[in-house]
């Protein structure tokens, strides 16, 4: 039986699992999203709306937050197709501050007082979620769609010329991350049963950018990875003090130093799991 303290960080883990999982689909068709917290803002409002507004159960709430953010995502995949690299991480970022905006002054759901109410989900119910989900990812990384989607990441115009559609692959990779952010904002509402726009900023977005990079840009078991990283370390460091952060922080220096392309990758799964590489 583990504490309270530790069960909450482990829901922590799996929360930021999706979230780093969110930003892993859209980055596996070369675009860079850092407005996946508005993503998870618009999850963690509607779920909510819908189990303490319409006492819908959290499950159903989940799928219908996912779908209304998948929505959107695809609304937002349109004009980011026009935009590419560093311009295209800046458009995502307005769009993200742009639903913290819009949720601050939106009084149906609390305006800037924030949204109470929900009810409370066990850190069983977060993981199953979390699991599905990263059990989903790795069946995607096995299919020709995955395929399809690394040729638009590696070379768009040469994906253009063999006859895929870039358009709805890219713009499918916004609708499916933005869903899966959703559902990441919808378990954090339902954990901590009170949410504010303050908790769908840009810092949250960059946490999730950050979790990918660290436990691996390259194989979905990275998200799982970089976010026991992110939310664990900080903690077992707490004996530093006032140099917590600071250890923390050369940490993720040093292993972005001597790991690129993350700690995770497919020739280290290949060695762990004794198998050759193709």
């Amino acid at each position: 039986m583990i504490s309270t303290y530790y069960a909450g960080l482990f829901a922590d883990v799996g929360i930021l699992t999706l979230g780093a999982l969110s930003v892993y689909i859209i980055l596996a068709t070369g675009q860079l999203s850092l407005g996946n917290g508005g993503f998870m803002g618009i999850g963690a409002y509607v779920a909510s709306y819908l189990t303490v507004a319409l006492h819908w159960p959290v499950t159903p709430a989940l799928l219908v937050a996912g779908l209304v953010a998948a929505v959107v995502g695809v609304i937002v995949g349109f004009p980011a197709l026009r935009l590419k690299g560093i311009y295209l991480a800046i458009a995502t970022l307005g769009f993200g501050e742009m639903v913290r905006s819009f949720f601050l002054v939106f009084e149906p759901t609390g305006g800037s007082g924030g949204y109470r109410g929900m009810p409370h989900i066990s850190i069983s119910y977060i993981w199953v979620w979390a699991g599905a989900i990263v059990l989903l990812v790795l069946a995607l990384e096995r299919s020709r769609l995955w395929l399809e989607m690394r040729a638009v990441h590696d070379d768009e115009t040469a994906a253009n010329l063999v006859g895929l559609n870039t358009t709805v692959i890219k713009i499918g990779a916004f609708g499916l991350g933005a869903a899966v952010a959703a559902i990441c904002g919808g378990l954090f509402a339902h954990q901590y049963v009170y949410i504010e726009p303050g908790n769908f900023g840009f810092d949250r977005s960059i946490d999730f950018v950050l979790a990918i990079i660290l436990g691996g840009s390259t194989v979905g078991l990275g998200a799982l990875v970089g976010a026991l990283l992110l939310v664990l370390v900080p903690e077992w460091l707490r004996f530093l003090v006032d140099w917590r952060l600071a250890a923390f922080g050369a940490l993720l220096i040093l292993v972005l130093l001597t790991r690129r392309q993350g700690i995770l990758d497919r020739a280290l799964i290949m060695r762990l799991t004794f198998r050759k590489t193709a």
